[in-house]
């Protein structure tokens, strides 16, 4: 029995390489555009100041065979995104 319930396969992620301590899903999306756009903004949401730190790098990974067997392939190393500057403000 096959089952879908997404549209399209989300088939591109975004996964943190940890110091030391493994790895952490970042995003999950429908193609390398989608991810390279989103990866940044859930990475300021899942990881706070000092989990940052420990962040070693971003790798960009492709889906790669059949839904229930596969595994991922890393395609590309993503920037690390930068902390927003509190207080800085554009004059009008």
């Amino acid at each position: 029995m096959l089952i879908v319930t997404e549209s399209k396969a989300q088939s591109w992620r975004a996964v943190a390489v940890l110091n030391g301590t493994g790895e952490a899903l970042l995003f999950v999306g429908r193609s390398s555009t989608h991810v390279r756009a989103e990866y940044s903004g859930a990475f300021s949401e899942i990881f706070d100041d000092e989990e940052r730190e420990q962040v070693q790098s971003i790798k960009l990974q492709q889906w790669q065979g059949a839904p229930d067997a596969g595994k991922w392939i890393d395609k590309a190393d993503l920037r690390l995104p930068t902390p927003a500057k509190a207080g800085v403000r554009v004059a009008a």
